[in-house]
């Protein structure tokens, strides 16, 4: 038996902590017996943070989540920074979460910066580099000639004429395009008035500059970072810019981030927007079962929602389903399916009244008597 198996055997704890617990005291260069204490406190700790065999974590896990999130939950909105916007927090924001909405009602980035360019001015320049920009945000003045049957824009940057006069081409393909002095001169092939305004809406929309779906952006500093929040999300392109640190930079969009990153991160922005959305409401909970939570939810290889059409809506059995939502959906479907129910969980075996495969319940007795002695 090796020195680190017996440390095992002799503390009760997992290698990690003896581990972690040697590091501590090669560090802080303790003692013997200050050694011998911090093993009996991290076994102490060890010892109240375990589970008993056949726990049922999945309803502990559910319950202690649930309770202090819809009970405690009181500010659901926040308006971010100056700009007014209103930011989802609270249960709304829990229930995007745990439902996996493929589109967040307030999609969010954070971007880091790399160690060179983590400054101020760098900072508040790729802010202002990274927001959309369309036609209606870099004209001053538009205009329907009615005379000519054309739309007018006087661009505010004279730079610029050239990149909308493109734009225009690209997104529009039957008008004619010129440019006078600071004017772009848009020439659509129609005559009604009312058509004419259709195109002018659609032309004020047309993307010409930074990065697209991404609204707004603020810069702040935390600790030694130079951090920038934005208001829309498009990871996939934020990622060529050079400053970006893409090892930190990181979205609060869960299927985004799937489907960039894959399914690991998707796992732990759940992880991380879950436990951030609770300790912004002061809600201790234990991290692990969050943890559960978002392993279930990513089990598949796909992020699946805890729901009718997710992690409740795909166990095996048909009770189960049936007694979670659409009841007489999932029995009907059962009876013509011809399926059969194990009764293996808990739910089912508390429905027909039967002893749950849980705690005790999981267990047989087998008693051997002695054979009486002639």
């Amino acid at each position: 038996m090796s020195e680190q198996s017996q440390t095992n055997s002799e503390s009760g704890l997992p290698s990690r902590l003896v581990e972690e617990i040697e590091q501590v005291s090669r560090e802080k260069k303790l003692s013997k017996e200050k050694k011998e204490k911090l093993i009996e406190e991290v076994k102490k700790v060890y010892q109240q943070s375990i589970f008993e065999p056949g726990e049922g974590i999945g309803i502990i896990a559910a319950q202690s989540i649930s309770e202090p999130s819809t009970q405690m939950t009181m500010r659901t909105y926040h308006f971010a920074g100056t700009a007014g916007i209103k930011v989802t927090y609270g249960l709304p924001r829990l229930i995007e979460i745990f439902d996996a909405k493929k589109e967040p009602e307030t999609p969010m980035m954070t971007i880091y910066l790399k160690k060179e360019f983590n400054n101020a001015t760098e900072a508040a320049k790729l802010a202002e580099d990274v927001v959309e920009k369309k036609i209606l945000n870099v004209t001053k003045r538009i205009s329907l000639n009615l005379n000519e049957n054309s739309i007018e824009f006087e661009v505010i940057d004279k730079r610029r004429i050239e990149a909308v006069s493109k734009a225009v081409r690209e997104f529009l393909k039957n008008v004619n395009v010129k440019t006078k002095d600071d004017k772009v001169i848009v020439i659509p092939k129609i005559e009604n008035v009312k058509e004419l305004q259709t195109v002018k809406e659609k032309i004020l929309d047309i993307h010409v500059g930074g990065i697209k779906d991404v609204k707004n952006a603020i810069v702040r500093k935390d600790g030694e970072d130079w951090i920038i929040n934005t208001i829309g999300t498009n990871l996939k392109d934020v990622f060529i810019i050079k400053e970006v640190d893409e090892k930190r930079t990181y979205t609060n969009d869960i299927h985004e981030t799937y489907t960039i990153l894959g399914i690991e991160a998707a796992r732990s922005v759940i992880i991380k927007e879950a436990l951030k959305t609770m300790q912004e409401q002061a809600l201790d909970i234990d991290t692990r079962y969050v943890i559960l939570v978002s392993d279930m939810m990513t089990l598949s290889g796909e992020v699946n929602s805890i729901g009718r059409y997710g992690v409740a809506g795909a166990k095996t059995s048909i009770l189960a389903r049936a007694a979670f939502e659409e009841t007489i959906k999932h029995l009907v479907r059962a009876s013509i399916r011809n399926e059969v129910d194990n009764l293996q969980g808990i739910f089912e075996n508390v429905m027909i009244g039967q002893v749950a495969p849980s705690g005790t319940g999981m267990f047989d007795l087998i008693v051997k008597a002695d054979e009486e002695k002639e």
